[in-house]
């Protein structure tokens, strides 16, 4: 077990980074002008919600929804202040249209619209694309081992060239850059070393408790779940994506969640695929987004203490 595993985890944004403690969420945004704006949230638990959190594999789906709605707003709330910084930026017609349709209630129909496309698009690359590419090479080879082999290789295959393509955008690999800079100041802390640029720039960017990680654990939970499914009927097939996600997200998270608090040499081998995924999803940051990152880091330090660091159950 690691020694000072902390239950903060962290999001890169549009120039900043959001830190995320048990009961708290810290963004940390850089303006144009150099100044870092600090925005500090609690989050919400109710009864229920912590009963879930008690479930093994059930908080998975919980903590993933939880987790897609807090990042949403807060990559909203990022690119409000940096644009808004910005004298030279204007709202497109869209978003218009929402401020004024909605009013107040914009940033959560936003949040919605942004979830419901991320779904859709996951489901469309990560279930049905596959399915159909893989029926219908087994089709021409008569194989239900090829369709399923072929399954499994599409998924990761279409994951490294998404992740490849984006990587390749200059705002992206901005964001990419600060993903690193989150990995770099977690590490440091978890190391026991100050929470400063001078230590935590010695650090790699990559951590095995990453969404990155994560992502590639979930495809692969997945591919060994539908071997045991039938291809004989298409439709069924690809409906159990959306039924079972829930049950694939739980048990990846509960790896990834093993994965980040052990050092052992079994979680390093099963940690490795997704640690060099990573160097896709992290670049080298600078010493100012390193900055960015540990004040968001502080400031859940700052007001969870002691509790930020405690080895979760």
């Amino acid at each position: 077990m690691k020694k000072n595993y902390t239950a903060i985890g962290g999001q890169a944004l549009i120039e900043g980074v959001m830190m995320r403690g048990r009961k708290t969420i810290a963004i940390a945004v850089r303006k144009p002008d150099g100044e870092i704006d600090i925005k500090v949230e609690a989050l919400k638990s109710r009864p229920w919600m912590q009963k879930i959190g008690k479930i093994p594999v059930l908080r998975g789906f919980f903590g993933l929804i939880s987790s897609m709605i807090v990042g949403v707003r807060a990559l909203t709330y990022s690119a409000e202040v940096f644009s808004e910084a910005d004298e030279t930026y204007e709202p497109s017609k869209f978003d218009r249209w929402i401020m004024d349709k909605f009013g107040d209630k914009a940033d959560n129909i936003i949040v919605a619209i942004s979830m419901l496309f991320a779904f859709v698009m996951a489901f469309v690359l990560f279930g049905a694309l596959p399915t159909l590419t893989a029926r219908f090479l087994g089709g021409i080879l008569e194989s239900t081992m090829v369709m399923t082999v072929a399954e499994g290789l599409i998924k990761i295959g279409v994951f490294i060239a998404y992740l490849a393509l984006i990587s390749q955008m200059r705002d992206i690999k901005r964001v990419f850059q600060y993903h690193g800079a989150e990995h770099k100041s977690i590490s440091c802390l978890e190391s026991g070393q100050p929470v400063d640029v001078e230590h935590a720039r010695m650090f790699t960017t990559l951590h095995p408790r990453c969404g990155t990680s994560f992502l590639l654990i979930v495809l692969v939970v997945s591919i060994v779940v539908f071997s045991f499914i039938s291809w004989s009927n298409l439709v069924m097939r690809i409906a159990l994506k959306v039924i079972l996600l829930p049950v694939i997200a739980g048990i990846s998270y509960e790896i990834i969640k093993w994965a980040g608090k052990s050092d052992s040499i079994l979680v390093r081998a099963i940690s490795y695929p997704g640690l060099m995924m990573q160097k896709l999803t992290t670049k080298e940051p600078d010493d100012r987004q390193l900055e960015v990152a540990i004040a968001a880091l502080n400031k859940v330090l700052e007001i969870e203490g002691a509790e930020a660091n405690a080895i979760s159950s």
